[in-house]
C-alpha cells in the first residue's frame, strides 16, 4: 500500500510514521499527521503520525524498523536523535509464499553474443586479467601499448581490452577462505560471457599461481584463453611485447563474434543500491523488484545482495525461499556475517553510512526492509557464495559486503551480463565488463546529476508515475542495453578502478 498526497507519504495502514516528500517548515502540516510539525524536516526524512512512548516500535513499511529512545510526539522528525536499534530477533519461517510467479509465453529477445559454453555475452571485451597485485602494472601497460598502437582499428566488432587489477594474490594463506573466495572470483570473471578472450598475467612467484588457475580444465573451451608470467617471459618489457601479440591474435577471434538474437532469459542482472535515501524503498527499489519479477517470468535471472543490508530483513526472503533447505542457506550467511563482523571489532547495525542518513535513513532494519524490495515478489531459488557460479534460473541470493564494488564484483564474477543500481545521493560508477544502469530515486538529484543517472524513479512521487510503468520501463532499458545501448557510466568511461575482490583473512 502506497498512499501519497501533497508532502509526505504513508507507505502502510499500520505504520506510525509517514515520510516527508518535501521540506516541511516546523509549525506547517503534514499529510497524515493530526499535529503540527514540531520542528523542520527534510525531504526523505520520517516524521511521527502519533504519540510513541520511550521504549516501543518505530514502524515503517508495516515493518519495525527500530525503537523509540524517548517519548516522540505527533508530527515531531524521527531519526537518530530519538530512533535507536532494538532486539530484531527475526522468526524465519521458511517457504511459505514461494508460489511461482506466471510465466510469460511471449519469447522477447536481445541481440546478444552467443559463446562456446553457450551462455551469452551483452558486450566483447577482451580482458587482461591478473593473479596478483604484482602484475597490475605490467596488465596496464599492455592496454595501453595496445591502444596507442591502434591494434583494435581492424577490429570493430571488439568493444575495447579491459585491464583487471586488483590489491591481493599473495600474501595469504592458500588454503583458507579468503584463497577459495579470490580464485573463485578470477575464475568466474576468465570465464565471463561479455569477454571474447582472455589474457591471463602473472608474476610466477604468487601465492595465486597462473598454473592453479588454468589446471588441466578447459575455463574457456574456443582457445580464446592465453596466459603468462612476468619472470618467465624475461620482464616488463618482453612481457608487454609477448602480450601485444597474443592480443592481435584474442583481436581476430573476438572480432568474428557477431550479435544474433538471443532469448532474454539468458539475462542475469546484478541488482545493487548505493548511496541509498529515504526515497530508495519507496521508488526505484520497488520498481526494480518489477521489472525482476518480469525478467524472471521471462525465464531469466536476477541477482539480489549485499547480506550486511538484508540484515533485519532476511526474514522477508526465508518465507519466499523455494525450500527449507534454502531458507537455512539463507540464515547460515547471515550467521556467517554476524561472527565475522564481532570477531573484527564491527557491529551488523553500524549502518547506514553518513550520507544515507543524511537522505533520511536512520537503523539497518529501515535500509535493508527498502533494499529488499529490489527483489521484487519471486521465489528465492538459491543462495551462493561471493562469486559462486549461478547455475539456477530465476531471483537468487549472493552473499556479499554492502560495499558496492565488492559487491557488484562478485555478481558479475558469478555470471551478471547486466548491473542495476539505484541511488538517491547520487553514487558514480560503472564496472567492466558488465553495463550498469543507474536508477535515480529522487527527481532532485536526477535533475541534478541526469548525465550520470539513466532512470529517473523519483517520477513515482513527483509526477504519481506507478510502480508498474517504471518497472516495465526499467525492463524495456535492461533489454536495450543488454542489446548494445550504452549506459550513462559506459559513456563516461566507468569501469578502471572497480574491480574489487573481497579479501576476507589475513594479509601476511
Amino acid at each position: 500500500m502506497l498512499q501519497s498526497l501533497a508532502n509526505a507519504i504513508l507507505l502502510n495502514d499500520d505504520d506510525n510514521v509517514v515520510v516527508a516528500l518535501q521540506d516541511i517548515e516546523a509549525g506547517a502540516s503534514a499529510d497524515f499527521v493530526d499535529a503540527p510539525l514540531v520542528n523542520s524536516v527534510q525531504r526523505g526524512h520520517k516524521i511521527a503520525r502519533r504519540p510513541v512512548a520511550a521504549g516501543a516500535a518505530i514502524v515503517r513499511y508495516g515493518q519495525i524498523i527500530g525503537q523509540a529512545k524517548a517519548d516522540i510526539h505527533p508530527g515531531e522528525h524521527v531519526h537518530v536523535h530519538n530512533l535507536g536499534m532494538m532486539d530484531h530477533a527475526q522468526d524465519y519461517q521458511f517457504a511459505l509464499a514461494s508460489a511461482p510467479l506466471d510465466p510469460i509465453a511471449e519469447q522477447r529477445m536481445f541481440a546478444g553474443y552467443r559463446r562456446p559454453t553457450g551462455k551469452a555475452g551483452t558486450r566483447n571485451y577482451i580482458g587482461i586479467l591478473t593473479s596478483v597485485n604484482c602484475s597490475g602494472s605490467v596488465a596496464k601497460f599492455i592496454a595501453k601499448a595496445a591502444d596507442q598502437s591502434g591494434l583494435l582499428d581492424k577490429y570493430p566488432n571488439v568493444d575495447g581490452i579491459v585491464p583487471i587489477v586488483h590489491g591481493t594474490g599473495c600474501g595469504m594463506s592458500s588454503k583458507d577462505e579468503g584463497y577459495a573466495t579470490l580464485f573463485r572470483t578470477l575464475s568466474g570473471y576468465a570465464q565471463h560471457p561479455n569477454f571474447a578472450a582472455i589474457l591471463l598475467i602473472g608474476l610466477g612467484c604468487e601465492v595465486m599461481q597462473i598454473a592453479d588457475l588454468v589446471g588441466d580444465r578447459k575455463i574457456r573451451p574456443g582457445g580464446d584463453l592465453r596466459y603468462m608470467t612476468i619472470q618467465q617471459t624475461g620482464g616488463t618489457r618482453k612481457t608487454i611485447e609477448a602480450g601485444l601479440r597474443e592480443l592481435e591474435d584474442l583481436a581476430k577471434m573476438a572480432n568474428a563474434a557477431e550479435r544474433v538474437p538471443v532469448p532474454i532469459s539468458e539475462i542475469t542482472v546484478g541488482m545493487q543500491c548505493g548511496g541509498s535515501d529515504g526515497y530508495s524503498g519507496i521508488t526505484a527499489n520497488p520498481a526494480l523488484g518489477i521489472a525482476s519479477d518480469l525478467l524472471v517470468r521471462h525465464g531469466g535471472t536476477t541477482i539480489l545482495s549485499e547480506t550486511s543490508e538484508i540484515y533485519g530483513a532476511e526474514h522477508l526472503l526465508t518465507r519466499r525461499a523455494v525450500s527449507v533447505d534454502v531458507g537455512e542457506k539463507l540464515i547460515e550467511r547471515v550467521r556467517w556475517w554476524e561472527d565475522y563482523t564481532a570477531r573484527n571489532g564491527g557491529e551488523m547495525d553500524n549502518n547506514p553510512s553518513p550520507g544515507n542518513k543524511r537522505g533520511g535513513l536512520t537503523t539497518i532494519l529501515e535500509k535493508s526492509l527498502g533494499a529488499t524490495a529490489k527483489g521484487g515478489s519471486a521465489p528465492l531459488v538459491d543462495v551462493y557464495k561471493f562469486a559462486e557460479p549461478v547455475d539456477k534460473k530465476g531471483f537468487v541470493f549472493m552473499d556479499s559486503p554492502g560495499f558496492d564494488p565488492c559487491s557488484v564484483t562478485g555478481q558479475i564474477a558469478s555470471g551478471a551480463n547486466i548491473v542495476v543500481f539505484t541511488t538517491g545521493r547520487g553514487s558514480v560508477s560503472g564496472y567492466m565488463p558488465t553495463p550498469c544502469i543507474k536508477l535515480a530515486t529522487n527527481s532532485e538529484m536526477y535533475g541534478r546529476m541526469s548525465e550520470d543517472m539513466d532512470i529517473n524513479c523519483g517520477d513515482v512521487v513527483s509526477e504519481n508515475v506507478s510502480l508498474e510503468t517504471k518497472g516495465h520501463e526499467i525492463f524495456e532499458k535492461i533489454i536495450a542495453v543488454a542489446s548494445g545501448e550504452m549506459s550513462k557510466s559506459e559513456q563516461l568511461g566507468f569501469g578502471d578502478v572497480e574491480f574489487v575482490p573481497w579479501q576476507i583473512g589475513a594479509v601476511m
